[in-house]
């Protein structure tokens, strides 16, 4: 792997699209849209005007880079299938990052802890706890989904939340920790494929990347129609009459 990356990296884990080339270490393009429709219907067309914006084909790309997850399980498809078809396509190395980390990693440096929380609805959020250590994003807790409440009983204070579950359960936050709790800026609250990219620099340019058949979704919670199937009686245990 040349030592200048060239990286393009898409994030669909929320209902903020994104796509961004790096070049060196640099922020190169990006292009980010909040809209109602699916990804499905603007992520490609992104890609091209991003890389264009860049001045680079997908050719000169070194690797390819997607958030996994946690996040909505059709964004998080969308993302994924569509870096692994340009992958195999173009015979390019990818790598997968995780959608709390992409939102921490954003907010560096910070010299205390991060709390990345994403709305999971049904009154829980995704949460990731990290700390920067020598440049880098050091996970202080497994990523876990779970109740705002069970969440502000592990984290490091004082702490820095981020986050749309963080925008969300902001008075909560406020009422439970007060000023040990700070938010980050109202912009940050969305990942951003730009950080996406920069958290698989490493994993590239030590050539980690993955066979994109290796890309999988990180849910941390099982899908509705996964938890229906499983809930149902096994016909195989019912006696016959």
């Amino acid at each position: 792997m040349r030592p200048e990356l060239k990286i393009l990296a898409v994030d669909t884990a929320t209902r903020c699209c994104s796509a961004a080339v790096r070049v060196g270490g640099r922020l190169a393009a990006e292009m980010t849209v909040v809209s109602a429709q699916t990804h499905s219907t603007h992520l490609m067309a992104m890609i091209r005007e991003t890389l264009r914006l860049a001045n680079l084909s997908l050719k000169a790309v070194d690797g390819l880079a997607v958030a996994i997850g946690p996040g909505s399980f059709t964004g998080l498809r969308i993302g994924i299938s569509t870096i692994q078809g340009l992958a195999f396509a173009g015979g390019k190395p990818c790598a997968g990052v995780s959608s709390l980390e992409a939102l921490a990693v954003a907010c560096l440096p910070w010299p205390q802890s991060v709390c990345a929380l994403m709305d999971a609805r049904k009154g829980e959020v995704y949460a990731g706890h990290y700390r920067e250590r020598a440049g880098r994003l050091e996970r202080l807790a497994p990523e876990r989904v779970l109740s705002i409440e069970d969440a502000l009983r592990t984290v490091d204070l004082p702490c820095l939340f981020v986050g749309d579950g963080a925008e969300r359960y902001q008075a909560r936050i406020r009422t439970i920790l007060g000023e040990q709790a700070g938010f980050a800026p109202s912009d940050r609250n969305f990942p951003r494929a730009e950080m996406v990219a920069r958290l698989a620099q490493p994993l590239l340019a030590a050539e980690a990347g993955r066979d994109p058949g290796c890309l999988v979704p990180h849910y941390l919670r099982q899908p509705d129609a996964e938890r229906r199937v499983r809930s149902l009686p096994d016909a195989r245990a019912v006696p016959e009459i």
